[in-house]
This record gives structure tokens, C-alpha cells and sequence, in this order.
């Protein structure tokens, strides 16, 4: 009494296939049906078996979602994996991929000390006055360093020794007497930490600085403070003939009469000489003592904004003192700016 099945597709071209109602009851299995003559067999009573399917990875990506929320960033992203998203698109996973420590250090002491340290040098200057010693600062990775006149002025031999420990032997390139200014250049140097030269245009009396040298020998020493002033005339000595002969160069074993300046009409930390030469000057309250001139005043970029030079010590300044008071928060640095624009005469070679 039944019909043979048609092939799928074929249908009867004497009768409308529309006019025979699908069966509604099935048999075990779900696989017998009912049929009048020309019927199609009924549809499944559920979803094709790939869309079946695809409600799986639905319902585990909605689950993971859920545990993202909970756990965090890590798991977002797994879910941006799983599901074809960009996960540097999403919020949380741009802002966890985007925090480093040198991102959270940024505009601390710490992070500043961290990033500029590497390229602050210490340098000891030996000449027939005896042995002196001050900072420098890298700006070239084949060892130019920048440092003041004072310190290696007159010198018959300059040992540099970076950060990591190792030493150098250095010579003079330039010097700038009436900037207090001096370029030497490592030997054989390669591969070397730099500093970043910023403007010191845009100082601002009360930002907070960093300062970075080597005072009485103590490597790598970090002290902070702010910008207390601009624009101070500070007078130093061109060269080594200051100081009954004694030297600028900062911590010379035995010295009293260390770093001597004069401002305002008055002489500090012993006697300056005939021949000295005054600029204008950043103060600063950061802690700066005999070791410290030739290094860096660091702003919270880490960009150099001068270059350290000169401090009052009240003891020191008598005569005969036998040791310095150190510092008491009257520091000054050389613009930035005044050495960007003698880079090239110290290149050269020449001084003004």
C-alpha cells in the first residue's frame, strides 16, 4: 500500500506537494512518519545538527566571559583568542599589557635615578696639586662625557669609572673656561649609557629635580630637591690657579678650601683667584657637595636641565677651616641650554 519514496528534489507534477500535511506523530527513533502519495517527508523537530553545534562554543564563551569578569585581564584575553577578537582592542587588556615598572616609576625619584644613573660618571683628575675628583655626564655611547672646567683643569691624567665599576682613561677634547665647561672622550669606548639633554628654558622655580654624582668619592650617589631660583650670577675660577694654587677640582684629599665661588659680591668656600669667570645659574635646595660638580640636575623626565657646579658651605668658608660642612641647600647647576649651545666649540676644540 505505500509508495516508493521520490528522489530528494523531485516532485509530483500532477499535484500541489503543499496540499499533504507533514505527519505529526513519529515513531521510536523519531524516524518513522506518516505519508499521503507525493509527500515530503516532515521536518526534524529540532535544529540542523551544525547549528546544534554551534551553540556549544556560544555557551562556553558566555561562561568564560563570566569568569573574566572575576579573574581579570588574563582571561579576557583568552576569551578575545577564543572568539577572534583583537584583545589589544579591549580596555582591561590594553591597560594591563600597556603598565611597566618604568611607566609606574615615571616622575619618581626612583624611576628617574634608575633611568639616568647608568650614564653619570664618576672622574678623578691627577695633576702636580694632587688628586681631585667630580662627575661627568655620558652624552655619546663612544664616551663623550661633559663635565666642568674645575675638574680637569690642569689635569695630567683623567680616569673615568662608570656606573658598573669599570674604568677608562679619558681625554681632554675641549674646554670652555668661561663657561666652566669641559668635553673629554673615553678610550676605546663603545656601547655606553647616554642622558638625555632637555631645556632649560622651561624650568620653573619649585619643580622638584634630582641630582646625581659623586660626592667625597661615594659613586652614584642620588639626592632630590627642587628649583629654588633662577638666573643666579655665579662667579668660579677659569682654572687651576684659584685657591692659593690649590685646585677646583672637588674632594681633594685634605682640602678646605674646596669649590670655591663667589656670589653677590662675596667669596665662598675659599679664595677664587684673579682669573674667574660668572653665568647664570639654577638654584637648587638638592643636596650638593664636594664631588658633585660636573654632574647631573635631572628633572622628573629624566632630561638634563644643568650641570652641577658650585655649593656654599658655611665652615669652608672661613679661612683655615681643616674640613667642609657639606651642604646646607644653596646649590647652583650651569643651564642645559649653555652647554647645547658649546657643544660644537668643545668638539672643536676651542674655548671662547
Amino acid at each position: 500500500m505505500t509508495e516508493n519514496l521520490r528522489p530528494s528534489g523531485a516532485h509530483s507534477t500532477d499535484q500541489d506537494p503543499t496540499s499533504y500535511p507533514y505527519a505529526s506523530s513519529y515513531g521510536t527513533g523519531g524516524t518513522a512518519y506518516n505519508s499521503a502519495a507525493g509527500g515530503y517527508p516532515p521536518p526534524p523537530p529540532y535544529a540542523p545538527t551544525n547549528r546544534r553545534k554551534a551553540k556549544r562554543p556560544v555557551a562556553l564563551l558566555a561562561a568564560v566571559a563570566i569568569a573574566a569578569g572575576v579573574i581579570g585581564g588574563g582571561t579576557a584575553t583568552l576569551v578575545g583568542q577564543f572568539s577572534g577578537q583583537n584583545s589589544a582592542a579591549t580596555g582591561s587588556g590594553g591597560a594591563v599589557n600597556g603598565t611597566t615598572v618604568s611607566q609606574s616609576s615615571k616622575g619618581t625619584v626612583a624611576g628617574v635615578a634608575e633611568a639616568v644613573s647608568p650614564a653619570i660618571v664618576e672622574i678623578g683628575a691627577a695633576s702636580s696639586a694632587g688628586k681631585s675628583t667630580g662627575s661627568g655626564v655620558v652624552i655619546t655611547e663612544d664616551g663623550e662625557i661633559v663635565t666642568n672646567n674645575h675638574v680637569i683643569s690642569g689635569a695630567q691624567q683623567i680616569q673615568v669609572t662608570l656606573s658598573t665599576g669599570k674604568t677608562y682613561t679619558a681625554d681632554v677634547v675641549g674646554t670652555d673656561p668661561d663657561k666652566d665647561l669641559a668635553l673629554i672622550k673615553l678610550r676605546n669606548a663603545s656601547g655606553l649609557k647616554t642622558a638625555t639633554l632637555g631645556d632649560s628654558s622651561k624650568v620653573k622655580v619649585g619643580e622638584e629635580v634630582v641630582a646625581i654624582g659623586s660626592p667625597e668619592g661615594l659613586t652614584g650617589t642620588v639626592t632630590s630637591g627642587i628649583v629654588s631660583a633662577l638666573d643666579r650670577d655665579v662667579t668660579v675660577a677659569k682654572d687651576d690657579s684659584g685657591s692659593s694654587g690649590q685646585g677646583q677640582g672637588q674632594g681633594r684629599q685634605g682640602g678646605g678650601q674646596e669649590w670655591p665661588f663667589e656670589f653677590g659680591g662675596q667669596q665662598f668656600n675659599g679664595d677664587t683667584g684673579e682669573e674667574t669667570t660668572t653665568y647664570k645659574a639654577l638654584q637648587t635646595d638638592a643636596s650638593l657637595n664636594p664631588g658633585n660638580s660636573g654632574g647631573a640636575l635631572i628633572n622628573m623626565n629624566g632630561e638634563i636641565i644643568g650641570i652641577n657646579s658650585a655649593m656654599y658651605s658655611p665652615s669652608s668658608s672661613s679661612a683655615g677651616s681643616g674640613s667642609s660642612a657639606g651642604s646646607v641647600g644653596l646649590g647652583f647647576a650651569i643651564p642645559v641650554n649653555t652647554l647645547k649651545a658649546d657643544l660644537d666649540t668643545l668638539r672643536a676644540g676651542n674655548g671662547s
